[in-house]
């Protein structure tokens, strides 16, 4: 059986997928990066040093009996725009050009953020029939909002609004990690989130910011963490305010958008949007028939970071270029 591997090396994960010909997961596996606790991140050197620790033994639990490796992807920087650089992508770039040499078959490059694009439009639960539409992409290192075209090999990509400060990822790690969460914070901070009981008259909330189409998490952060050591807020109210603060931030730019004449369609990915709070707000605002938007979601194990939608682009340059013959 012929198969592409797809290798995704980024600030928190380090991720092997096989795909079949026809885009099918035959194989993968993903492993978080350690943080110690307390912490709020990585240096790019200690993530650097963990992928490339981890992705030899992530290799060893990929069966390949009865598998011809025909091509490698992977995604070497975070975006598809001159300049984009962060080392944690030399391991990945390193193991699949030695992989591909070795091999001898084709290697591919994309970007993380392109991959996190693709694993959405081939994982979520309702197709993307446009080939013009917007994307969200949120996680820990990044908050934007993107004006997306298809292209032959992946994305043609025009950034018209996002943070300008902290990332929603980043938002939800720093009240996490002050609540006492375990980082990456975001499925614990959901789970918190869920036990409180939200009043009608006297919900804990804090405001949103937003100019045009950028916005803006440091005024939310610092009322959050205010709010961490009030102990008249409980924790579960202090997690719900951090999820409507997101929530409310993007429904508020998103009718903006696409209120200007921007495309209806709107992928959201990235490892916050697999938070199902945000996702369920966003969709009774946004597909109300006041604004008509079409929602699109990764699912959300293919959300966070992950080397699917790299190797389906991979997979999208091989066959294009076998059948031009020029692999």
């Amino acid at each position: 059986m012929d198969v592409l591997l797809g290798i995704d090396t980024s600030n928190y994960r380090t991720s092997l997928c096989l795909v079949t010909m026809e885009g099918e997961i035959i194989g993968e596996q993903k492993q978080l990066l350690t943080v110690e606790e307390g912490e709020k991140g990585l240096q790019q050197s200690v993530a650097l040093f963990q992928h490339i620790k981890r992705l030899p033994l992530l290799a060893k639990e990929m069966a390949m009996d009865d598998k011809n490796l025909v091509a490698v992807a992977v995604s070497r920087a975070p975006r598809p725009v001159e300049g984009s650089y962060m080392p944690v992508f030399l391991a990945g770039q390193a193991a699949a050009e030695m992989i591909a040499h070795f091999h001898q078959v084709p290697v591919y490059y994309t970007t993380h953020q392109e991959g996190h694009i693709a694993a959405g439009e081939y994982t979520m639960n309702k197709p993307l029939a446009a080939d013009h539409f917007l994307a969200v992409h949120l996680s820990g290192g990044t908050s934007e909002l993107l004006d997306c075209t298809r292209t032959q090999s992946g994305y043609q990509i025009a950034l018209i609004g996002g943070t300008d400060d902290l990332h929603a990822g980043q938002l939800i790690d720093r009240v996490g990690v002050a609540l006492g969460l375990p980082f990456p914070a975001g499925p614990y901070l959901e789970k918190l989130a869920n036990e409180s009981q939200e009043a009608t008259t006297e919900e804990f909330a804090v405001p949103s910011s937003v100019n045009g189409y950028t916005f803006s998490f440091s005024g939310p952060e610092t009322a959050l963490l205010k709010a961490v050591n009030n102990s008249e807020i409980p924790r579960p109210a202090i997690a719900r305010a951090a999820e409507k603060c997101i929530a409310n931030t993007l429904e508020k730019v998103l009718r903006r958008v696409v209120e200007n004449g921007f495309a209806r369609d709107i992928l959201i990915v990235g490892g916050v949007s697999a938070n199902a709070y945000i996702r369920s707000r966003l969709v009774k605002r946004l597909e109300h028939p006041a604004v008509k938007a079409r929602l699109h979601f990764a699912d959300p194990a293919y959300a966070g970071d992950n080397a699917f939608g790299t190797a389906r682009l991979g997979l999208i340059q091989y066959k294009r270029r076998k059948k031009t013959n020029i692999i």
